[in-house]
This record gives structure tokens, sequence and C-alpha cells, in this order.
């Protein structure tokens, strides 16, 4: 199995290891190329039994395994999907920022300007719709240079530091451009590093060969989901519920609270009615079986260990094959460090906190264009 990511994707910015966990498959710092194809990459053999990858090595090869995936973004523009309310959000943030005076707003007026959003640190660009309204709403415009859900990448220069990718520009008035800055920077900088793990450990699963669904959770910041799931449709994984009414999941509070699985799983179906599925998290394999039995539509076996986890699967799925249909879901505890040993294609679906909880943000910043002999531009930022 592939397991670049375990130990792989710099956690700080100036750190990286050199060498990443072993395989005994592929030496990458030996073959990897912009014109490889992922089937190329994970199928090569070398006696050279760990993967020694460069940053550069390892951006491109996450480059090359994201085009060998079926991402929800390749099938349309994923600002179709958000709700009409989305707009209101930002009309809020944006209130939040300039409760009242902007002085500053009065100190550079509304001399028509331009400015350069630029990509500082790798990752994936996501958000684009959000940073968009901001502007608009300050009475700007945006012109992207690149596409929303690409790889934002750093140029390298001779003395071996890094640089900076100009990602779009902005129009309007100087107010304007300062007003919104910040709040379309914060909301950017979220959801790029939301969809940037996500996409990371979607890769990791891919080349290990989990088939399955990688799914996000509901553990999002409060006034801020939108944008966090919006992260994970565009890094690849799955959303998960949206809220507690996109479907019913019972959890160990509710059965206990109710007087048993079969007894929750009756009273939600009575409820919700044919259109909503219901969902069990369950400790053992019996109480799976009593969850498939009593008509669950997902099982979620939480907090098992890794072989834990393949010894239940592949007992429940051919247990009750042929007499349920339900899907497997397992959660708890999953990171891009310990994924791997969970993947079983008994599974249906990895669900995991670790791709928006707490991730590392993508760094951008926002400096405004002086024509020549007018000095040095500022950095717009605070």
């Amino acid at each position: 199995m592939l397991k670049y990511l375990s130990g792989g994707y710099p956690r700080s910015t100036p750190q990286f290891p050199s060498r990443l966990s072993p395989s005994p498959h592929i030496h990458l710092g030996r073959f990897i190329d912009d014109n490889l194809s992922l089937n190329t990459l994970l199928f090569l053999n070398s006696p050279t039994p760990y993967l020694s990858l460069s940053r550069r090595e390892y951006n491109t090869f996450l480059k090359i395994a994201s085009k060998m995936m079926d991402l929800p973004i390749d099938h349309g523009n994923l600002q179709h999907i958000l709700p009409a309310s989305w707009k209101a959000q930002i009309t809020s943030w944006l209130a939040e920022d300039t409760p009242s005076f902007d002085v500053g707003g009065f100190v550079v007026g509304s001399a028509p300007r331009t400015a350069t959003l630029w990509g500082k640190s790798p990752g994936i660009l996501a958000g684009v719709p959000f940073f968009d309204e901001v502007f608009t709403q300050c009475g700007c415009t945006v012109t992207w240079h690149v596409r929303e859900g690409s790889h934002i990448e750093m140029p390298h220069h001779a003395g071996g530091g890094g640089g900076k990718t100009a990602l779009a520009t902005v129009s309007g008035p100087a107010c304007g451009l300062l007003e919104g800055e910040r709040v379309a920077l914060n909301i950017l900088a979220r959801c790029s590093g939301v969809a940037s793990m996500s996409r990371r450990l979607l890769v990791n699963l891919r080349s290990a060969g989990y088939k399955g669904i990688l799914a996000g959770t509901r553990k999002t910041t409060p006034g801020f989901r939108l944008v966090e799931k919006y992260g994970m449709l565009v890094g690849g994984a799955d959303s998960h519920r949206m809220d507690l009414s996109s479907m019913t999941m019972l959890k160990d509070n509710h059965v206990w609270s109710r007087g048993g699985i079969t007894k929750a799983v009756e009273a939600a179906k009575a409820a919700g009615g044919f259109s909503l599925k219901v969902e069990v998290e369950v400790q053992s394999e019996e109480e799976a079986d009593e969850a498939i039995a009593a008509g669950a539509d997902i099982v979620m076996l939480d907090n098992f260990t890794g072989e834990g986890v393949k010894v239940a699967a592949r007992s429940l799925k051919e247990r009750w094959a042929g007499k349920r249909q339900f899907l497997l879901e397992v959660s708890g505890g999953l990171t891009v460090d310990n994924a791997e040993a969970y993947i079983c294609n008994d599974v249906d679906i990895l669900s995991t906190s670790s791709i928006h909880q707490g991730v590392r943000h993508v760094d951008f910043s926002l400096k405004i264009n002086v024509e020549k002999g007018q000095g040095t531009g500022p950095e717009v930022a605070s």
C-alpha cells in the first residue's frame, strides 16, 4: 500500500521530512514527473523500501493523483449548490467587521484601484463564491487567474526560498478593497484549508486501495458550517449530513433515552417516513445486528480498532447478504496518520472530523497594485 501521507505533508511549513513511511512498491523520488499518471506511479516496482519526496515532488504527486479521482467540482460549478440565504451570511460577516465608522476607509477614499490576491502556501483553492460575494457587496469585482479546486503552487527560487502565486485581481474603490479584504481572506484561508486536508486524505485512501466514501462530520464551527462543508466538497470529500434535519442519526444518548436500539429505530422510521434515512451508532457487532434487523439504513461502527473494523465489517456483510441492504460507516479518531489501518472495502464510508477541525489554513494576502514610480504597494492585511 502507498502510505505517502501518514508521515507526509508538512504540518508546519518550514519543516518537511526527507523520508516518509515505508512502501515496498515504489520510490517516488526517483520516478515522479509532471507527465506521469497516478497508475504509473502506483505500479512502478522498485527495491527501494522508502518513499523519498521533496516538497516539489509531493505537490506534483498530489496534483497528479487528484486528476485520477472523480471529484464533485468536476461535475459543475459548486456555487449552484449554495442555498438562497448564503449571501445574507456574507452581509452579516461584513457587518461584524465594520459595525460603525470605517476611518481607514475614509483615509484611502474611493479612488479606483486594483489589488492582487497572492497564494503564499501550497494547498487547494476553495471558497471562490464567498470571496467574490464579499467584494461584490463592497463595490468591487474579482477576476480569477486559476480555477477553484486547483492546486496553489509555489514558485521556487534559485536561493531555495519559496515564493508566492498570483491567483486573482480585485478591482474597485480603495475603501471597498480594504473593507472586504480581511473578511474575504479569512473565508478563503479556512475554506481552502478544509479542502486541502480533505484532498490529501482522499488521495491517501485511494492510493491505498479504498474505494468507498470519505466524509466529514457535523462537528463544524457555528455560523461557518456552509463554508466548511463547501470546502469538503471542493476537496473531494462527502459533506455528510448538513444538519439534524438531513438524516436521523441515533447515537448512544438517543438509544439510552429511548430504551434500546430497536425502539429508537422504530420511532425514527415512524416519524421520519420513507424519505429520511436512519443511521445508528453501535459499539459492538451485536448492537450492529440489532440495528440492521430493526431496519437501520446505515450502521456506524464507532471507535472500533482497525483490526476490529475489518473483522466486524466482513462478518456483518456476510451474515446479512441477501437479507438486508445497509451501509457500514466507520468513525472515531480517524486521521491522516491512522486512517489506512481502517481501510477495508466492506466499509462503505469512512467519516472523520480531522479534515475540517483544527486544519492548517492556506496562507493568502491581498496587495494593492501601485503604478511604476509611485513606490511599493502596501500589503493589505491586518
